[in-house]
């Protein structure tokens, strides 16, 4: 169990030195960075905790700490995905609207031109 949580926390700090490290390159987006990081903080701090990882083993029923980690682990990137999808989502609405929109424009521009 031992090896498990530490290739985790040199995971959590690896995904958090490649978010800083995308941020301060401009690759991503700072309100997108929060949610990486705070996924790689909660994994650090569950990773240097066995104590939690037992108690949430139990409260899950399961018999193995570890389990207990890697179920977690999906869980919190599958909540981060989601919200990053939801953020797609609406990125393509908005440009849809933001095309209909100048296209309309055009439209408009171009019957201005035709009368003149």
């Amino acid at each position: 169990m031992d090896r498990l949580l530490n290739v985790m926390t040199i995971l959590s700090l690896v995904l958090m030195a490649v978010v800083l490290f995308s941020v301060r390159r401009s690759h991503i987006r700072v309100e997108y960075s929060v949610s990486w990081l705070g996924a790689a903080f909660i994994l650090l701090v569950l990773s240097r905790s066995p104590g939690a990882l037992y108690w949430i083993a139990t409260e899950l029923g399961l018999t193995d700490p570890p389990l207990a980690l890697l179920i977690l682990v999906f869980v919190i990137f599958l909540v981060v995905i989601y919200r990053l999808s939801v953020v797609i989502s609406d990125l393509k609405d908005a440009n849809i609207a933001m095309a209909q929109r100048m296209a309309i424009l055009e439209f408009q521009l171009q019957s201005l031109n035709e009368k003149q």
